[in-house]
């Protein structure tokens, strides 16, 4: 991690493991020695569907600021309906990276969205969940995902730590069919 603090704003639809994801990051990250982490939701009386923010925080030193991301480093959009209908580049940092689950074309997202000159990856997150787990959530591969475009943790102990932090709430089965959406998600997700 060369920054002091990544902060991460992550856009998706309420009940599709947005904040779950967030969590999940958190926790897995939380392992590693000499690092600091935040994870946190935006939510006011939402419905299954509905627009949702999440946030990271993420600093070699402790944390102080309780509020949302407004100034992102990293941008994550796990639902491509959300391009057109909220403005997912509102403060992202002039070096911010975008991770964006879609099928689309990155050259029409990055024209759509003005994001000429910044880092943009894709992954089809939906269909790796839906072929391994029979569910379209995108919360784990899209995470694997993140820790593999930016370096957060080495991918190995990532692995093992999301093994466990799983394990603590899923059934082996479940925890096994993740871990296949990892390694696709690792293996798919690309620089547009």
């Amino acid at each position: 991690m060369d920054k002091e603090t990544i902060e991460i704003r992550w856009h998706g639809r309420a009940g599709q493991g947005v904040v779950t994801a967030a969590v999940t990051l958190a926790d897995v990250i939380s392992k590693e020695e000499g690092l600091y982490v935040q994870a946190f939701p935006e939510f006011g009386a939402e419905k299954r569907g509905a627009p949702i923010l999440a946030f990271n925080r993420i600093s070699k030193k402790p944390i102080r600021s309780h509020s949302q991301v407004y100034y992102p480093d990293i941008v994550v959009v796990t639902d491509p309906s959300l391009l057109g209908m909220v403005d997912v580049t509102s403060g992202a940092k002039e070096d911010a990276i975008f991770l964006i689950n879609t099928k689309f074309d990155i050259d029409l997202i990055r024209k759509k969205l003005s994001l000429e000159r910044k880092k943009i990856y894709s992954l089809d997150a939906y269909t790796i969940a839906e072929n391994e787990l029979g569910k379209a959530i995108p919360n784990v591969p899209m995470v694997s995902a993140l820790v593999k475009i930016t370096g957060l943790m080495d991918l190995d102990k990532f692995k093992k730590n999301i093994e466990v932090s799983l394990g603590k709430k899923l059934r082996p089965e479940i925890v096994e069919k993740n871990m296949r959406t990892i390694d696709k998600a690792v293996e798919e997700v690309k620089e547009g």
